[in-house]
């Protein structure tokens, strides 16, 4: 299934995309696509059987706007240096176990929102990535197979990086992840069942028009099954918490001078295979 959530920010109500493109409205069966849905599998069960039935109605999508495709997000848990190129493009050794980082749940906007480079920035940065979807508590994994029985599903994620805070400022990566609208996510929360092999995705990104990133998911350094096991061994997930994967070569700060760095006006769309794409205006804090 393609799940979303459309309507204005903090208004958004529960939606599916069918197998014929049509928006169907889901608010008669659940409040919101979140990880309370995640978790219960009936309810999952429910919607799929109305929508094979046909018996959901249809939504206008005219100039209505795609919110996140998750409500109420726990946590988004960041995998850094994850591609091969990538890591080899900014001059660093690939790591020896996977490089985590946390994004705050209210950097995540929806996926055409606009973008905003914070005030005195110079180094915002592009990064196209596939986000894993939790879908049901994990601690202590323990095996691959238990892992990618975790998750509920993928996502497209921008996570948009101040490159300046992130490097030369001192502390942790945090200061240069963390700028409102640095997550955008969507357009829809594709179910695992419709995505057999995620490490079997490719990924892009255009600034502008100009094709940027070019990837695939067969060069992430740690799969999605591994990311997952790993990190339920440092922290608890939970239904609806967010991991994204990490970004493959291509971003600004692994190009020659003068870096092409995001400014205001500039437009950024990106995808990865099967799960929808993103546009995104950015525009000044």
């Amino acid at each position: 299934m393609k799940l979303l959530r459309v309507g204005p920010p903090g208004a958004e109500r529960p939606a599916l995309l069918d197998q014929d493109g049509t928006l169907r409205d889901l608010s008669a069966l659940v409040d919101d696509i979140d990880g309370g849905l995640l978790a219960d599998a009936s309810t999952l069960d429910r919607i799929r059987a109305a929508a094979g039935a046909g018996v959901l109605p249809a939504l206008d999508a005219t100039g209505l706007r795609v919110g996140p495709p998750v409500g109420r997000i726990g946590k988004v848990v960041c995998i850094g240096l994850n591609y091969h190129g990538h890591a080899a493009e900014t001059g660093q050794a690939t790591p020896a176990e996977p490089v985590v980082f946390l994004k705050a749940a209210d950097t995540v906007v929806g996926p055409d929102d606009a973008v905003l480079v914070p005030r005195g920035s110079v180094k915002t940065d592009w990064e196209v990535e596939l986000a894993i979807v939790i879908g049901r508590t994990a601690r202590y994994l323990e095996t691959d197979e238990e892992a990618l029985a975790h998750v509920a599903g993928y996502a497209v994620a921008h996570d948009v990086s101040e490159r300046e805070w992130q490097i030369e400022r001192g502390g942790t990566w945090d200061k240069g992840k963390n700028a409102e609208t640095f997550n955008p996510l969507g357009p829809w929360l594709v179910t695992a069942d419709e995505v057999p092999d995620p490490q079997a995705l490719s990924l892009r990104l255009w600034v502008n028009g100009e094709l940027k990133q070019d990837g695939h998911t067969s060069d992430q350094i740690f799969p999605v099954a591994e990311v997952v096991r790993y990190v339920s061994r440092f922290m608890t997930l939970y239904p609806g918490d967010i991991i994204n994967t990490g970004t493959p070569a291509g971003v600004a700060m692994g190009q020659q001078e003068p870096q092409p760095y995001l400014r205001p006006g500039d437009v950024v769309e990106l995808e990865v295979e099967g799960l929808g794409r993103q546009r995104q205006e950015l525009k000044g804090a």
